[in-house]
């Protein structure tokens, strides 16, 4: 499993609640553009349309090698989920304050593009303060162990 794209700020501003795995729904430079790594998810975010999952803003770049078939670097793709995931999404997402954003991208054992997301809460100003006061225990606590 290789990482191609990862968003490193989503757990500083959201604070998950649940995580879930799905397939992407792409063309065909779309996948050879995402071997190159030039993919960006860090301004992405998930939305329904038509009891249908798709993500927004995430960019894929042109592909170099691409010819008149290149694809749109910032398209609406459709997320693939299981029935039962896209209900429990769908039905979680009501409350308010919820949203799904993307948090991983890679390409698995077998070649497909996977992304992870995550069903999210965004954190108050207090929260990440504490995030950052943890972090910065935990490093304290990790360099007194090396001594």
């Amino acid at each position: 499993m290789e990482v191609i794209a990862s968003n490193r700020n989503a757990k500083y501003e959201f604070a998950f609640l649940e995580e879930f795995t799905a397939g992407l729904q792409l063309f065909g430079t779309e996948i050879k553009s995402i071997r190159n790594k030039d993919v960006s998810i860090a301004e992405g975010y998930c939305t329904f349309i038509n009891d249908e999952l798709y993500i927004l803003n995430m960019h894929i770049a042109h592909y170099e090698q691409g010819s008149y078939n290149n694809h749109e670097p910032k398209r609406e793709r459709k997320l693939l989920l299981k029935k039962q995931e896209l209900k429990k999404l769908s039905g979680k997402l009501k409350d308010k304050g919820l949203t799904i954003i993307p948090t991983r991208l890679y390409i698995s054992d077998k070649g497909h593009a996977k992304l992870n997301i995550a069903l999210a809460k965004g954190k108050k100003l207090h929260d990440k303060r504490d995030t950052i006061q943890d972090r910065d225990v935990k490093r304290e606590i990790d360099r007194a162990m090396k001594r």
